[in-house]
């Protein structure tokens, strides 16, 4: 890809970025059920995650997409990193790696787009302030709907994984990712500089990531379908039954099936 269009790119998914997360232009974003339901999601996804993290191999890859696609941390810094990042790309980092982050902000866009829908049907619930359960959670996953941008996102989860996995295998990126981190810091971009070594070498230490990510695909498609069968356990073990909410500042939560 072009610098040129790698920078339209950017720029569009962070001015889509900016949209969905305003509270103004959007006032689902201060619903109290946003944070329990992203909250009730991380849960969910650890222990979907216990048989990886058992692997040492695929222990540091797991641990990544919990915290830096799927967790509750706070990605802004990140994501202000990159809009940053623009005019200073060609010399600070590789391509390929700006193409993960590019791709990291757009997977968080359309998962917080599916956040804020569900967050509005929990709202809708006879007791909105009770505590999520699992049978609300499927409620208000088959109330959102949009079978295929579900898969979409499933399909960008795993993209983020198949560009690292990429940039691993090429020659040389390990050494120009480490040359970079003096002068990132210096630039004010450390938290995007921070993402791209954690998914340079988790996804290193995996030594080829197909057995992961197909997994990872296999699992959340299925969760999915199931999701959208109606299925009382569709994810095949059950998460938590309840998580009550944390307040409405500053979850990143990422929505997954």
């Amino acid at each position: 890809m072009s610098q040129a269009l790698l920078r339209e790119r950017l720029a569009r998914r962070l001015a889509w970025q900016k949209a969905v997360y305003d509270p103004v232009r959007d006032p689902r974003n201060r619903l109290p059920q946003l944070a329990a339901l992203q909250a009730w999601q991380a849960q969910r996804l650890a222990g979907s995650f216990t048989d990886f993290k058992k692997n040492a191999r695929m222990r540091p890859a797991a641990e990544f997409f919990l915290t830096d696609l799927y967790g509750e941390r706070d990605f802004s810094g990140r994501d202000r990193d990159v809009a940053k990042v623009m005019p200073l790309m060609s010399r600070l980092l590789p391509d390929s790696l700006l193409v993960a982050a590019a791709d990291a902000i757009g997977l968080a866009v359309l998962s917080h787009a599916f956040d804020l829908r569900m967050a509005e049907a929990l709202a809708g619930r006879p007791e909105p302030q009770a505590p999520i359960t699992l049978a609300d959670y499927g409620q208000a996953y088959r109330a959102v709907g949009c079978p295929r941008l579900r898969r979409r996102q499933i399909e960008m989860i795993l993209g983020v994984g198949w560009t690292l996995d990429a940039a691993v295998k090429k020659h040389g990126i390990y050494k120009i990712l480490r040359a970079s981190r003096f002068p990132a810091r210096a630039a004010g971009l450390s938290e995007l500089q921070g993402f791209l070594e954690r998914g340079f070498s988790a996804f290193d230490a995996l030594g080829g990531a197909g057995d992961f990510l197909e997994a990872i695909g296999h699992r959340e498609r299925e969760a999915s379908r199931r999701l959208f069968a109606g299925d009382p356990d569709p994810f095949g073990n059950s998460p938590p039954s309840r998580t009550r909410g944390r307040g409405t500042g500053g979850s990143r939560a990422r929505s997954g099936p």
